[in-house]
């Protein structure tokens, strides 16, 4: 007889806390009082920004790197430089957060949603390739969860129909396929340094580039329509103040030194605790493909089928959680279904054509069934610990799907009630 589930009265498997987030420690506060001493807190006057874009622009092989106030800005800022005018149209997945909506729509652009794969949770090429019409002027692949998506078939869509693609790489921070950074692959890239990411300043964004005439535009753009060889006073192009300050650069080079050892330990014990739960009927984590040479592992996310494992997620979350695992079901709407693309609260953007969206009839069953049934999240710091931490998880599946009878009965008697 397998022990009793926590929720019902059983001993937990694990009771510690597990590596808290953010890390950090004396370099930090070194460096954070250096620049606080320094008076030069701003990007134009210190040198822990530009210190950061340069590390960072050479770690993923770019020439170029703006950093920026988040990762919100930075995509808006990437389809500005791109040159998308009003009422183009942008393809994005379903299955995201609404940073990469929302900053469509604030550069006056169309947000198109594309279905996703449901073993990979990114774009699916195909969903893509049936959405491009003469207005489609950019795609934003998301690398979800810290897995690069398909770009080699992406690029090739975005080729074929001389698409901008601008790569959001929020959860990327450290990711590759084929040994090429997650970031470098695209036109441009937007990464996040928001304080639950994987490389973290608290609030923080960048993005990067091989093209000059794009990094020269993004230049311009966050820092208020100036040029390089203009006058302080002069001004080329709708911008504003957007320039990452110097105690967020000086908080990023010290994290930058964490990132590759974090990155390597996140990667080994994602794949370990795959390995062992998908062994659990139900049980599917995130499929890697062949060239994913490095995944960030900002979440470890899976795919539970209810009616092979034994019992339903909402119940699993609960019975996991009283087990020590902190874990939930993630986002519980496709980014379509959400009031603000239902209603086109879009404020003074899109004015003409957001009478003309239906986003009611979005079709997008896989991101659809992630969100109502399917989807559980463990966020990354759990991976950050010793292989007894990853055990314990892999425990807490094992001992929950061995009591999956009792735990239905629970369930049962509590939906009654």
């Amino acid at each position: 007889m397998p022990k009793e589930l926590a929720l019902l009265g059983g001993k937990p498997i694990r009771t510690r806390p597990f590596t808290s987030w953010p890390i950090f420690g004396r370099a930090e506060e070194k460096r954070l009082l250096r620049t606080l001493r320094s008076g030069k807190w701003g990007k134009l006057a210190g040198p822990e920004v530009a210190l950061f874009e340069n590390r960072f622009a050479a770690m993923h092989g770019c020439k170029h790197a703006i950093g920026v106030v988040n990762g919100t800005v930075s995509l808006r800022i990437a389809l500005m430089a791109a040159g998308i005018r009003a009422d183009d149209e942008v393809i994005i997945p379903s299955y995201t957060f609404l940073s990469t909506a929302s900053a469509v729509v604030e550069a006056n652009a169309v947000p198109i949603f594309a279905d996703i794969n449901p073993d990979t949770f990114n774009l699916d090429p195909r969903s893509v390739e049936a959405l491009v019409t003469p207005r489609t002027k950019a795609l934003i692949p998301v690398h979800f969860a810290g897995q690069p998506a398909d770009m080699e078939s992406l690029m090739a869509i975005a080729q074929k129909h001389k698409l901008v693609v601008i790569e959001d790489a929020a959860h990327a921070h450290g990711a590759s396929t084929k040994n090429r950074p997650a970031g470098s692959l695209g036109h441009m890239a937007s990464f996040s340094f928001q304080s639950s990411k994987n490389l973290t300043c608290g609030e923080g964004g960048l993005i990067i580039t091989n093209d000059e005439t794009l990094a020269e535009s993004c230049r311009s753009i966050h820092n208020c329509g100036r040029i390089p060889r203009g006058a302080w006073y002069e001004h080329h192009v709708i911008a504003g103040n957007y320039r990452l300050g110097e105690f967020q650069g000086a908080v990023l080079n010290c994290q930058l030194d964490r990132l590759e050892s974090q990155t390597q330990l996140r990667d080994r014990n994602g794949q370990s605790l795959a390995s062992r739960i998908a062994q659990l009927p139900g049980i599917h984590p995130q499929k890697r493909p062949s060239d994913c040479t490095r995944h960030s592992y900002h979440l470890f996310m899976l795919r539970l089928v209810s009616e092979a494992f034994g019992a339903p997620r909402a119940a699993v979350i609960k019975a996991l959680q009283s087990e020590g695992i902190p874990c939930s079901g993630g986002y519980v709407l496709s980014l379509h279904h959400q009031p603000l693309f239902q209603t086109k609260a879009f404020g003074p953007f899109l004015p003409k054509t957001s009478k003309k969206l239906d986003y009611s009839k979005i079709h997008c069953p896989n991101s659809d069934l992630l969100c109502r049934e399917q989807c559980l999240w463990l966020e990354q710091n759990l991976l950050l610990g010793p292989k007894a931490d990853t055990e314990d998880i892999a425990r807490a599946f094992e001992k929950v799907y061995e009591n999956r009878e009792q735990l239905n009965t629970w369930f049962r008697n509590l939906l009654a009630k």
